[in-house]
């Protein structure tokens, strides 16, 4: 810089322009900010993953034109790239958050979204392979506490109990037809016969399906536990969706639905029961939909606890769940 030049002072109109229109403001901040972030394992591995990130804090003086939103950025920035995602990390986010606007706001949140992946054993065979969950962790700051949510996504398979039923009747009616009752049965030819077209005549549909689960968790927890939580959900349905399959592992696939009939309402019941005894979970909101092969729309059943996150709406997103 020579001797005459002279230091341009940038102008900031976030902090100095007149308010035209005065007003405090719930939320302002940014959505879908991209960034890696690292996440662990239940066996303490680590791993890089993808996440849009949104960060907020409110705006509680009316008079001050905006927030600094370059300051959530960096914030999130320092921490994220070098610390792995925990409840402690994250209240660190929102205390930066604050720190740097003590002047204008009062609460703060973040929320990550990002696929949590995990490798799956195959049913029977020795194979293995990749399934993804999306995840979302929403951490807020209001009122002198933090509190953490956590959403996930859990693919199962659903067969219906009433097709079940309709099919094992057309069953019934087709070895009626091909076996004459009022002759001694041979064995070997109704074993035969079960292994033909003719002895399944009739199947029961089952679809795809989904667990959208919302947990707000217990102050006392100290991680995030996405192994456990998958788990808790996958064990209680039985029938979560395979990666590597091998023509034994669908064949179990298969026993596994037929031994786990279930209408969209008892999916949800399953959930309400296992989600109720967690003492990890002060709350929760758990939908389930079958994508229903039968029908162009979906069966869907909802539950909650509805102890602490308020009004449920048919959706599940109340208007602090969506930023």
């Amino acid at each position: 810089m020579s001797k005459n030049s002279k230091v341009i002072q940038m102008p900031d109109v976030a902090s100095h322009a007149e308010v035209k229109v005065a007003g405090t403001l719930d939320w302002v901040g940014m959505n879908d900010i991209e960034l890696p972030i690292r996440v662990a394992h239940a066996d303490g591995k680590e791993f890089s993953t993808h996440a849009t990130v949104n960060a907020f804090v409110d705006l509680a003086q009316p008079d001050k034109r905006g927030i600094h939103m370059s300051r959530l950025y960096l914030h999130l920035d320092q921490r994220l790239s070098r610390q792995t995602v925990s409840p402690a990390v994250l209240k660190e986010v929102l205390d930066d958050f604050l720190a740097s606007h003590e002047d204008l706001s009062n609460q703060a949140l973040v929320r990550l979204n990002f696929d949590y992946l995990v490798r799956r054993d195959s049913l029977v065979s020795a194979n293995s392979g990749w399934k993804k969950y999306p995840f979302s962790i929403i951490a807020t700051y209001r009122n002198g506490a933090c509190d953490f949510e956590m959403s996930f996504q859990v693919i199962y398979s659903s067969t219906c109990p009433c097709s079940a039923a309709l099919s094992r009747q057309l069953i019934q009616k087709q070895f009626e037809t091909d076996f004459d009752a009022g002759h001694t049965l041979d064995y070997q030819a109704v074993y035969d016969w079960l292994g033909t077209e003719s002895g399944i005549v009739a199947t029961p549909h089952s679809q795809r399906s989904s667990a959208d689960i919302r947990l707000k968790l217990d102050d006392s927890v100290k991680g995030f536990e996405f192994d456990h939580y998958i788990n808790l959900i996958e064990d209680t349905l039985k029938t979560p969706v395979q990666a590597a399959v091998k023509r034994e592992d669908e064949q179990a696939f298969a026993l596994l639905n037929g031994q786990n009939l279930m209408f969209v309402e008892d999916s949800a019941r399953r959930l309400q029961t296992v989600l109720a005894s967690e003492s990890s979970i002060s709350d929760f909101w758990a939908r389930c939909r079958h994508f229903e092969s039968l029908h162009p729309h979906d069966a869907v059943a909802i539950v909650t606890k509805g102890v602490e996150l308020g009004y449920k709406p048919i959706d599940g997103h109340p208007s602090g769940w969506k930023i």
